[in-house]
């Protein structure tokens, strides 16, 4: 009897870590197969624009009030020196 349980409990395992084993290669052959490394590397290249044009977009706001803070420090010490056409926020 106790023959018998051990046998049917290290068959129970066997199969259970077989069944284990073939579904996690599944996992990993569908994981690495070719449609979807190029649908992850096209979510990453999106990724990438998105922050690049986020950046940029950042850069050019902090340029522009950059440069309303220099031309404002620049009319108050030499009027003479900036005219009114050389403000592009005017």
């Amino acid at each position: 009897m106790r023959r018998g349980f051990w046998v049917a409990l290290g068959l129970g395992a066997g199969a259970t870590g077989a069944v284990m084993a073939s579904r996690w290669t599944k996992k990993q052959a569908h994981r690495v197969a070719p449609q979807t490394l190029a649908r992850e590397a096209k979510s990453g290249l999106l990724d990438l624009s998105r922050l690049v044009s986020e950046s940029l977009q950042e850069g050019k706001q902090a340029m522009q009030a950059r440069e309303r803070e220099l031309r404002a420090e620049l009319k108050g010490h030499d009027p003479a020196n900036v005219s009114a056409s050389d403000d592009p926020a005017a």
